[in-house]
């Protein structure tokens, strides 16, 4: 089900049909950098991924994680969507793109898109970012949103600790 659609992008809902590209997506060596190694080794693993942690968010909050695809061909990406974490107050703007679409501008423009989305939509007041200090991509896209370094946080299930703008 298509969500948004900017000037060159169409974002919409994952399915269990798209376990292909987020198991390529999810083991890109950046994603296992900067997010984590989820342990998906094959489509079927993609795909109970996809099952237990992407698309309940959808039923639970209305969003969440969503697969961005080109306006010209459908290829898809990466994924852009707002995340609510139980252990952070707020919901939150997540992305990761293919490494060869990267520096393109998508990232800002489904990121932007998703924010807006997010405010008008679902009314939401604050949105904050969280990102590996190390990540400098993601930083200074946090930044170019408008969102500012706040402090360091701890999130279950990762070692270091990440960075909160907000």
């Amino acid at each position: 089900m298509k969500i948004l659609e900017t000037d060159r992008l169409i974002l919409r809902c994952l399915t269990t049909a798209d376990a292909a590209f987020m198991l390529k997506l999810m083991n890109e060596p950046d994603f296992h950098r900067f997010v984590g190694d989820r342990g998906l080794r094959t489509t079927d693993d993609a795909a109970t991924y996809l099952l237990e942690k992407i698309l309940p968010s959808y039923a639970r909050f209305g969003f969440g994680f969503y697969r961005v695809e080109l306006k010209s061909d459908g290829s898809p990406i990466g994924m852009c969507g707002l995340v609510k974490r139980e252990t952070l107050e707020w919901v939150d703007v997540g992305f990761a793109f293919l490494e060869s679409f990267r520096g393109k501008g998508y990232a800002f423009e489904s990121a932007k898109a998703v924010m807006d989305y997010g405010r008008n939509v679902f009314h939401l007041q604050r949105i904050v970012g969280v990102t590996a200090p190390d990540n400098q991509i993601s930083i200074r896209l946090l930044e170019k949103l408008g969102l500012r370094f706040e402090k360091s946080i701890q999130l279950p299930g990762f070692g270091a600790e990440s960075l909160l703008f907000g």
